[in-house]
């Protein structure tokens, strides 16, 4: 059993962000199974995997296993950059890539970023997409940046803007998607969301703002916006109005996406965070960050 301690720099984390980092080398999965049993008390108390630590709080964790080494070796990789400074550092990151390990993942971009650096003192997630959506990502070079940042994620003071490209001709008066959403873990920890009414007690409202951009035959190219940045958000809420993104492998249209990877020669999902808003942590300037579109997504577009 360990008993951790909360320091200065790790005060307003998340639980499970704070555990996943502390216990290196822990599964996700696993680290999440042991806060969702009770096991893991934060001040003598149950915890959630979604609270807030403070300096001083004191966390019980009960005794974990390391994975037995695989041998995998952790590759040294940079990415194109975006914006670097002392602060932080943005990155375009390509889609097939995870930005951490876990779940299966041998290494994500974060260690990857850490091998290729490693007179790098602090190097730490701000946020985070999904192992196939490309775009900007941002991560703060010290523990003040990545504080600040993150602050600015939960009061919704960045601005976020996608690419996606969906199967079907977008509606002209959709332009607002005001929909809850509810995550569920199953047994081998995989996430799953659905969307629920919004009386469901575990429910969060969850708000996408879109608007097309381009038809492309069969699709239509939206930008898309998030008011709330909750787990697969964009792809739940456009597959339920019946559009699912091209290349979605979760919550797509299979047989269509099967179809464009054999005649389209395109295997890889749709969505690309195209550009990030934020204040610098340090100057308060705002900052917009852009990341053109891949290759392949404007070859496909082209073909369209």
């Amino acid at each position: 059993m360990q008993q951790l301690k909360v320091d200065a720099e790790s005060a307003g984390q998340r639980l499970d962000n704070y555990l996943i980092r502390i216990l290196k080398g822990v599964p996700k999965t696993h680290v999440y199974r042991v806060i969702r049993s009770g096991e893991v008390r934060v001040n003598k108390g149950r915890a959630q995997a979604d609270t807030r630590i403070a300096e001083g709080d004191e966390i019980r964790v009960p005794p974990v296993r390391l994975p037995e080494p695989s041998g995998v070796v952790v590759p040294a990789r940079e990415f194109p950059v975006l914006l670097e400074d002392e602060y932080l550092l943005a990155i375009a990151k390509p889609a097939g890539v995870a930005v951490h390990g876990g779940s299966g993942v041998s290494s994500g971009v974060i260690e990857q970023l850490r091998k290729s650096r490693p007179e790098a003192k602090f190097l730490e997630l701000v946020h985070r997409l999904d192992k196939e959506t490309s775009g900007v990502l941002l991560l703060a070079k010290k523990r003040s940046a990545l504080v600040a940042l993150q602050d600015q994620f939960r009061a919704r003071d960045t601005g976020k803007t996608y690419a996606a490209l969906v199967f079907g001709a977008w509606p002209k008066n959709l332009k607002v998607i005001d929909q809850a959403l509810h995550k569920t873990l199953d047994a081998a920890g995989e996430r799953h969301v659905n969307v629920v009414p919004a009386t469901h007690e575990d429910g969060r409202r969850s708000i996408t703002l879109i608007k097309a951009q381009q038809d492309a035959g069969p699709c239509t190219l939206l930008d898309v916006s998030i008011k709330t940045g909750r787990t697969h958000q964009i792809r739940v809420h456009l597959a339920h109005a019946g559009h699912p993104i091209v290349g979605d492998p979760k919550y797509g249209d299979f047989a269509r996406n099967k179809a464009f990877a054999k005649e389209r020669r395109f295997a890889r999902m749709f969505l690309h965070a195209r550009e990030l808003a934020f204040d610098h942590p340090a100057t308060g300037e705002r900052i917009t960050l852009a990341a053109p579109l891949p290759a392949e997504c404007q070859t496909l577009l082209k073909l369209l």
